[in-house]
């Protein structure tokens, strides 16, 4: 990763003493005025941030420039950094007199996957990723969470005549692989450190940039993860007769398993499997012993994922027995759990988001990827989980109306965010709701 020369610097056009006197109420109207103007102001490095972090990714566990380059910033910014939690995760504290702490969570990772956007500043770095040379891309958006997790605490620390408490930002690995959060709790995240009394986190997604989405209760989907091997007996293409195609049977499973979804499982209820990787054979005219079937499956509700993981091994061993081929080996690894939004600080962060968006703030479905950020959740602290939008409004309207292309999504080597107004928006979003739960613990609501 290429470095600046400088880290952030905490501006002071944030020390505005007067904007929020103790305990008064929130003027919202000039604290975002007054962020505006900041980010604006040091915008210039935020984007050189990003764009420096975008074309150098990496993936789970192996963050270790990426975290490097975090940590330097903030500790330019006063925070006690710590660092390798989790191996390669980082906590930062800043302590500003007494109240309470506030946990705004980034991830670190990449994705094993080549980018395809044309961008200047576009990665074609590569690493070994499961024994085989692979690029890397920023394909998720991470890049744009941490370069508004950056700016977000240069903001709150411009600010902090307006607070009293303790930030905790944490730079998380591995979200990708649903390990990070794990990693980090079982180093010690919530002892080593005072667990906080609320958490927030931020993504971004394929909507109208300057837009936020929210709920209440479930944000996300529980995951888990499917491969299932399939023996056979192989032999030549020309002769089947003499062999028990896996082949076969894994395009078999591949087909029914679908019947899961479509006639056991409620159609009310969300639940879905997808496979993603089929692993089999060497040449055209061999069948081969075994093929390896991968996927994955997401769900809301506990009960459909129950319901849909019998029906998916018993599926498996069913498409096996009517070739009379071997059980199969299949493996079910469980993921994140379902991020739920705790309504009292939704319901807190909302009026103040309201204020300072309007209809730019709005109520959404549950997001139906997973996210382990439900681990600091479960683990007891309410929190929220939000969306900001990454393109042109014009852009969306067009995809929507049909006048126009579908807009890259998450995890497409095409997915390409305007950097600017996304990272403003989340940088005014998350440092709004942030100040948002230190006012309401400073009335004792």
């Amino acid at each position: 990763m290429q470095h600046l020369a400088k880290p952030f610097l905490v501006s002071a056009a944030l020390c505005v003493a007067t904007l929020l006197p103790a305990h008064a109420e929130m003027d919202v109207a000039r604290l975002k005025a007054a962020i505006e103007a900041s980010v604006e102001a040091d915008y210039p490095r935020l984007d050189a941030l990003y764009k420096d972090i975008h074309a150098h990714p990496e993936l789970a566990f192996e963050e270790v420039k990426t975290a490097a380059r975090l940590a330097a910033e903030m500790r330019a910014l006063g925070f006690d950094v710590t660092e390798k939690v989790g191996k390669t995760g980082l906590v930062a504290i800043y302590k500003n007199g007494d109240g309470p702490t506030i946990m705004v969570r980034t991830e670190l990772d990449a994705l094993p996957m080549e980018e395809k956007t044309g961008l200047a500043y576009a990665s074609r770095d590569k690493t070994i990723w499961n024994g085989v040379e692979k690029f890397v891309a920023h394909s998720c958006g991470h890049d744009i969470h941490m370069a508004s997790w950056v700016g977000t605490a240069k903001t709150l620390v411009g600010l902090k005549d307006q607070w009293q408490g303790t930030l905790m930002f944490i730079a998380q690995p591995a979200e990708e692989t649903g390990s990070g959060a794990k990693a980090m709790l079982a180093d010690g995240l919530f002892t080593r450190f005072k667990k906080p009394d609320f958490a927030f986190a931020l993504h971004d997604g394929a909507f109208a940039y300057g837009t936020i989405n929210y709920r209440v209760g479930i944000g996300s989907s529980n995951s888990d993860s499917l491969f299932v091997r399939f023996r056979g007996r192989g032999g030549h293409g020309a002769a089947p007769q003499a062999t028990i195609d896996p082949v076969m049977i894994a395009a078999r499973f591949i087909v029914d398993v679908q019947s899961v979804i479509s006639r056991e499982k409620d159609p009310t209820e969300f639940g879905v499997v997808s496979i993603g990787a089929i692993h089999g054979g060497t040449a055209e005219n061999i069948i081969p012993d075994e093929v390896l079937v991968a996927g994955t499956i997401r769900t809301f509700k506990p009960e459909v994922r129950a319901k849909m993981l019998t029906g998916i091994e018993r599926t498996a061993k069913a498409v096996a027995a009517m070739s009379d081929a071997p059980a199969p080996d299949i493996k079910i690894t469980e993921g994140a759990k379902a991020v739920m939004n705790d309504p009292g600080v939704v319901a807190t962060a909302e009026k103040v988001l309201k204020a300072a968006f309007g209809d730019k703030l709005r109520p959404s479905p549950p997001s139906t990827p997973s996210e382990d950020f439900s681990e600091f959740i479960n683990a007891g602290v309410p929190s929220m989980f939000f969306h900001i939008g990454v393109y042109e409004p014009e852009r969306v309207a067009a995809a929507r109306d049909g006048s126009g292309p579908q807009l890259p999504a998450n995890h497409s080597p095409l997915f390409a965010p305007v950097s600017k107004p996304t990272i403003e928006t989340g940088i005014e979003a998350m440092t709004l709701a942030v100040l948002s739960a230190f006012d309401q613990h400073a009335r004792g609501k």
